[in-house]
């Protein structure tokens, strides 16, 4: 996958929402990211809010002495953008990561009252500064999208993080070509469906197909466009693995049609980011 500023990345990468929240060792998880580096899954996110900080200090550890060898992603909260609270976020963010840039640097989403110029000021800042390489946005939809490219160097923007799945489908009504049209990738958060994907008869009967788990069907399709970025989380090596089959799995146009029958794109996709956003806005009110 090649962003507009040149840069290439692979289309498989790894999330980390979940991981450093006790749900699994740290050790393991920490395992499970360095598997994924040693496979091609070179690109890792997170967030200063995953964990309250604790997944960029799991990742820097996993990181420590193969910097070189990762794309970095990180995001900033949307509370954190008056004044200068994008710099100093972003400070905080590379010092628990334990590294002097990150890759890409995203808007983690929109709230009512964001300065989308300020955004955009303070983001080319630390570009400049060497502190980012490239920023970007996440769970924009297309009306977020328009707003952000009529501010001055809005159309900088590398990318737009959102969910997609083949269950949740909404963003190929409008989001998908708006971004194909104007060379932007799209990354794909819960690309598995938050695992519910993993058990899914017809992902799984193709898997077996091709001697491959379902996940790695569901990951193959997702990034079948050729513009679409996966990042699926996984604290376990074993899955990790399992993952980045689809790297190499090319799905058949038979196969493509027989998923699109069994998963077809209706309108209800479109509810899920709408319900999501406004969850946020709710816990932020509170």
């Amino acid at each position: 996958m090649k962003f507009r500023d040149g840069a290439i990345v692979p289309a498989l990468g790894q999330g980390s929402a979940n991981l450093a929240q006790g749900k699994r060792s740290e050790a393991a998880e920490e395992e499970a990211l360095r598997t994924g580096l040693s496979l091609g899954m070179a690109l890792i996110d997170t967030a200063e809010m995953y964990g309250s900080g604790r997944s960029e200090t799991l990742i820097g550890r996993a990181i420590a002495g193969q910097r070189d060898r990762v794309f970095l992603v990180s995001k900033v909260w949307p509370n954190h953008v008056a004044g200068d609270g994008i710099a100093r976020a972003c400070e905080a963010s590379l010092a628990r990561l334990g590294t002097d840039h990150l890759d890409l640097y995203l808007l983690h989403w929109r709230n009512p009252d964001t300065d989308l110029s300020g955004v955009v000021v303070a983001f080319e800042s630390l570009r400049v500064a060497g502190k980012i390489r490239a920023w970007g946005v996440s769970n924009f939809n297309v009306s977020d999208m328009e707003d952000l490219f009529r501010v001055p160097h809005g159309d900088r923007c590398a990318t737009n993080q959102v969910y997609y799945n083949i269950g949740g489908r909404g963003i190929e009504y409008d989001l998908l070509p708006w971004c194909e049209q104007r060379g932007m990738p799209v990354m794909a958060y819960a690309p598995l469906g938050h695992s519910r994907l993993v058990r899914d008869p017809t992902l799984a009967r193709i898997g077996a197909a091709h001697g491959c788990s379902a996940t790695a069907v569901a990951l193959a399709w997702a990034i079948r466009s050729g513009n679409v970025i996966a990042i699926p989380e996984s604290g376990s090596p074993a899955h990790v693995k399992e993952n980045a089959v689809a790297l190499s799995l090319m799905l058949t146009p038979q196969e493509l049609q027989i998923l699109d029958a069994a998963h077809p794109l209706r309108w209800v996709n479109l509810l899920r980011p709408l319900l999501d956003r406004s969850k946020r806005w709710l816990r932020n009110l509170l």
